[in-house]
């Protein structure tokens, strides 16, 4: 046998490519402190933690408004599957934290989809996941958007219009006329 054939097998590894747009970077340099377009690898018993405190977070955010600990993503496996997941959980008591329309409040976590939009503030974090089958370990790969992620990619972040109905009457006809809507019967249009 040769050396090729008793070398362990490669595994692949789950990265977690994040893109920051924050409206006054260009000003502030709020991002100052994080490693753009480097892959840095995370233990997959340790949380990624972003916010302003470098004692505490990993990935700094060089701001004022935002919360010592803003943020937290956990790396695990679901129960009974091999599919390794990532789960966001909002650690800011004065921030609500958007993931697509989902709004967390303070200590609420929710599943992080595989593409998605993180927002709080002003900040906007387009959050790809690229599947992996490393257990030990995950990398993150941060990039830095000139332009608002949210109007690039056309997902929104705050929670979506109101629904027009199949008549083609939006809701928002009737609440500015001080009426509300009311159920009719399609025979009777």
């Amino acid at each position: 046998m040769t050396s090729f054939e008793e070398a362990e097998t490669e595994e692949t590894v789950t990265c977690l490519h994040l893109t920051f747009y924050h409206p006054c970077q260009n000003e502030k340099m709020v991002f100052r402190l994080l490693n753009f377009c480097k892959r840095e690898q995370v233990r997959a018993d340790e949380m990624a933690k972003f916010g302003r405190d470098s004692n505490i977070c990993h990935y700094n955010l060089m701001d004022t408004r935002v919360s010592r600990v803003q943020f937290s993503l956990q790396f695990y496996r679901k129960l009974h599957t091999s599919e390794y997941c990532f789960e966001i959980k909002n650690l800011s008591k004065k921030t609500k934290l958007t993931v697509n329309q989902t709004e967390l409040g303070y200590l609420n976590k929710t599943d992080l989809p595989w593409k998605c939009i993180i927002c709080f503030g002003e900040y906007q974090i387009l959050a790809e996941i690229q599947e992996g089958e490393s257990v030990d370990y995950f990398e993150t790969y941060l990039h830095l958007s000139e332009a608002p992620i949210l109007q690039e990619r056309c997902l929104p972040c705050l929670p979506s219009l109101q629904p027009i109905a199949e008549n083609g009457i939006s809701p928002s006809v009737f609440l500015s006329q001080g009426k509300s809507p009311t159920e009719i019967d399609e025979n009777e249009l």
